[in-house]
């Protein structure tokens, strides 16, 4: 049976892939976590879709990060070894989806209000944490830390995809995408 609880945390710090220990708010767990959360997202809209080529979908994205979720939690160092990688031809495939799915869905030019449906809205949810992954990572870029530039790449493409998923089923559930509207007075 895994292991569950190892204690191994109980002071504040977390293992890389390798034998780096960081405190558990480093940047990279931050990043990660991050990442982990919108991938739980991905998968309550996942859960809550009938639709077979949405879920198909949304599962090569849960797999896709997990890859990017070992990528982050691996010193330069030990990449090669691991030999998970965010590579361009992901991000190809994001950008495919995006022009499949607009052809079959009118990308409104306004602020959408999530909440159609479940599954938009939980789409909507993976795309804000998708969003915040991006900026931390953006960072760790930016610093040097994360080497591979299809990382951040990637993100920014999963993030669109997200959000036009979540217009493809809210249009096919008979959703109306409400735009954003100034308060009343």
């Amino acid at each position: 049976m895994a292991k569950v609880t190892t204690g191994a945390g109980d002071a504040g710090y977390t293992s890389l892939l390798g034998e780096q220990r960081v405190p558990k708010y480093h940047p990279l767990p931050e990043a990660f976590g991050a990442v982990d959360e919108a991938t739980s997202a991905l998968g309550m809209a996942r859960a809550a879709s009938d639709d077979a080529t949405v879920m198909t979908t949304i599962l090569r994205m849960q797999q896709d990060l997990y890859i990017l979720m070992a990528e982050l939690a691996t010193p330069p160092e030990h990449q090669a070894a691991v030999g998970m990688r965010v590579t361009l031809e992901q991000v190809a495939w994001l950008e495919s989806l995006e022009d499949d799915l607009k052809r079959d869905v009118e990308i409104p030019n306004k602020f959408i209000i999530p909440g159609d449906s479940v599954v938009g809205a939980a789409l909507d949810l993976a795309r804000t944490i998708i969003r915040r992954a991006e900026r931390q990572v953006a960072r760790l870029t930016h610093e040097g830390v994360v080497q591979n530039t299809d990382v951040l790449r990637y993100l920014n493409r999963l993030s669109d995809a997200v959000f036009i998923l979540a217009r493809y089923i809210e249009a096919k559930s008979g959703g109306s995408t409400q735009a954003a509207r100034p308060l009343e007075k």
